[in-house]
Order: C-alpha cells, then structure tokens, then sequence
C-alpha cells in the first residue's frame, strides 16, 4: 500500500506520528521524537511517500536519529500554550499519530485520544486519526510506569531466558528484538490495520503496542514450542536444536579468526554438509581417529565429538576458503559477514539497509522535501515549510514565535531581526 501524501511530525517530546489519507484530503502525520522503536516505524512509513513529521522540543540542538531519512522537522514547545495549541492542529488534520511515551503522558499534556475521537454524543477533534501509542511494558501491568530498555522488555518477555549463552547466562541479540521487531515493526502493522478497517468504517482508533508483549507475539514460536515436546526448545536452555546445543546449528570460527554459521538442520542438508566437510578435510591432509557419518547428526551422545570435529576442522582453513567449498550447495553453511561485506553482495548495491519487502507496482520513496538519504535531520529545519501546510499565515506565524512556541530560541531571533 502506497502512502504517499502522508505527513508525519515527531518531537523530542514523545514520538507521534500521522498518516494522512490523501483521498480523502487529509494532510499529515504527527510523530514526537523519541529513540528507536518510534523513529523506526516512522521510516517504515517515509520510506513508502509517508510526509513524516518529527515534533523536537526547543531545549535540542541537534539529536542523534539516523533514522531520520524522508523526514521532516518542527520545534514545538508543548508546555507553552501557543506550542500545545500548534501540536493540537497538526494532529487534528493528521491520520496517525504514534505516541512513545509511557501512559498518561500525551494525556496530561490534553492531546489524549479522548481530545481526538468522538465518544457517545460528544465529537472528538478528529474522528479517522490512528493513534497508535508504542509503550516500554505492558500498559496494565505492574511495570508500566517504569523505566526501561530493549533487554529489559525482553526480560520480561520470557525469550531472554532461551537464548543462548554461556552456561551461567543467555546473551542479548543487541537491541533488535523489542525495539525493532516486537516495537517499531509490530506498532506499524497496528497502523496499517487500522487504515485498512477505516477504509470500512471511515473511523479511526487506538493502536496499543508494547515491547514485552509485541516481543512475546514475534517470539510465539519457541515460546510455544517451550511448552510441548518439540525437540526445538522443550528441553533446558543451550541442549536444543535452535538454541546452541545442537553442533549442525552454530557458528564457528575459522583459521583467519572469522567466523561460518552453520544451519544444516535437515538431514538432507547435513549429508551435503558434512560430505563436503569431510571431503575437504581429508584434501588438506587432516587425520582424525573418528570422521562422523549422516547417522550421527540425532544421536546426542555423539554430539560433544561431532561439535569438536567440526570446530577443529573449521580452524584448519581461513573463512573465505570454506565459503568457496559450501558455495552453491544445499550445506547451510555461509559465511559471517561484516556489515562492510554485506553491503557490497546487497542486491541493491546500497551501503545502507533498504526498504523491505519490495512492492512491485509501488516500490518504496521517500517524499520530497524531506532529510535526505545518510544525513542528520536537524531540530526545527521545515518550521515555516510546515506552519505554512498546516494553513497558518504570515501574521499567525510571526505571533507564534513572538509567543514562544517555537521555543526561546527560535523568539530570540525574530526580535533580533525585527530590530533591523
């Protein structure tokens, strides 16, 4: 589904965002600015002609968001009247807006989505928004009014304690799994449904995503295979096919230090694997007292000298050697790649990450006018572009500086030229 025409805001404040629906006239997308999770779902729409908006406070001189591409910037101060009131219409003529805060924050500040939608007899402010609120922990549970962070959700989410490890502790996939994939990308699926039931109802409503429970959702199936008597996850943590303890399903290290992933684990896959393996071995003169067959790979008191087997031939040759003996075959073994490397097989010949998937007849762009591909988008760059769309004339722009709601900065400088 193409998105272009869309605009979207976001503020140092919170992050929101707005997605407009050009059919009908709408013209925007809200988006206060916040740290992944948020700014990562606001891509996903810029990149697909979204007008996304990011909302930054006055106090910021310049934020680290790289996520920032096809974007647009407003400073708006929300604890100044005239600020609010600004922050009101842009979200008032928008489609979605996309709250990161913890709850109750964008209520107290009077933009809940009590102001926006109508409820009984009483007429909200604008009925077909999408407001989808991106939250830390669950919204009822007993967390959520607390601080947290990517490893912290998925703590809590229960998937944490399957990952592999050490044998005192599991490890932590960076940050990808509660911000990006049980965050920002679940939270926009949210908005995509929703803009898909309001093209029957014409209504908007709330979106609710939060980073245990979206992580849960990504994760449903360890989490479930956790439960039953699937040799993938039931058994403890580190002795199971997907999780380190099988030797077919690892990464090794090579003679050069770099590193191969090994994923062979259907039997077909595996006789390749180790044919090739022992094949090889035998080329460079190895000599072994065992040398495993395609009956080993199940048999789990065979595992501890099928793993040395393999971690002692892996370190014989450099990576890029076993590269080329598991090339074009049905091994499951490739090489691990720096992101320097990865960039240059990208099918896209792009050393940057690409819209993904690809749509055929609508293939993803970003709008004009927005922070071009690699740049920092600085705080308050579109404020008049923006002031101006959302229908404020020369005299009501000037009296929103003068009152502060650009910010002191922003008022600082309209005096000084309004002296010359």
């Amino acid at each position: 589904m193409a998105l272009n025409g869309l605009k979207v805001g976001r503020s140092a404040y919170s992050s929101c965002q707005t997605y407009l629906d050009t059919d009908q006239g709408a013209s925007g997308s809200a988006q206060f600015a916040g740290l992944a999770p948020a700014p990562f779902a606001g891509l996903i729409l810029a990149h697909h002609g979204a007008s996304v908006i990011r909302i930054d406070r006055p106090s910021l001189s310049s934020i680290n968001d790289i996520l920032c591409e096809g974007k647009r910037s407003i400073v708006l101060d929300t604890k100044n009247p005239a600020g609010l009131a600004t922050a009101k219409r842009l979200i008032t003529q928008a489609d979605v807006l996309i709250d990161p805060f913890r709850p109750g924050v964008l209520e107290r500040l009077g933009l809940g989505p009590e102001v926006f939608h109508h409820k009984g007899d009483q007429k909200g402010l604008n009925d077909r928004l999408i407001y989808a609120r991106i939250a830390g922990f669950p919204r009822d549970g007993p967390y959520a009014y607390m601080a947290g962070h990517d490893i912290n959700y998925i703590a809590l989410s229960g998937v944490l304690s399957m990952l592999p490890g050490t044998s005192e502790k599991p490890n932590f996939p960076l940050n990808l799994l509660a911000d990006f994939a049980g965050g920002g990308l679940l939270c926009t699926t949210g908005i995509l449904l929703a803009l898909i039931e309001r093209g029957k109802s014409g209504r908007g409503q709330v979106v609710n995503a939060d980073m245990v429970s979206g992580t849960r959702y990504v994760s449903s199936f360890p989490l479930l295979n956790a439960h039953t008597s699937s040799p993938y996850f039931s058994a403890p943590r580190g002795s199971n096919i997907l999780d380190g303890g099988a030797p077919f399903y690892g990464v090794y290290t090579c003679a050069d230090g770099k590193w191969m992933s090994l994923g062979c684990v259907e039997p077909q896959f595996f006789a390749v694997f180790i044919d090739r393996f022992n094949a090889a071995l035998r080329n460079n003169g190895m000599k072994t007292e065992w040398t495993p067959t395609h009956a080993e790979q199940f048999t789990k008191t065979d595992w501890p000298r099928l793993r040395q087997y393999i971690e002692d031939g892996f370190k014989t040759r450099p990576r890029d050697y076993w590269a080329k003996v598991f090339q074009d075959s049905d091994a499951c073994a490739v090489p691990v790649l720096t992101p320097a490397e990865a960039a240059l097989i990208d099918p896209s010949d792009s050393t940057r990450p690409v819209p993904h998937p690809q749509l055929a007849r609508t293939p993803a762009s970003s709008p004009r006018g927005g922070s071009p591909l690699g740049s920092i988008l600085e705080p308050g760059t579109h404020n008049e572009d923006i002031l101006m769309e959302l229908g404020f004339s020369t005299e009501e722009r000037d009296k929103l500086v003068q009152a502060g709601a650009l910010g002191e900065e922003a008022c600082g400088k309209w005096k000084a030229k309004a002296k010359l």
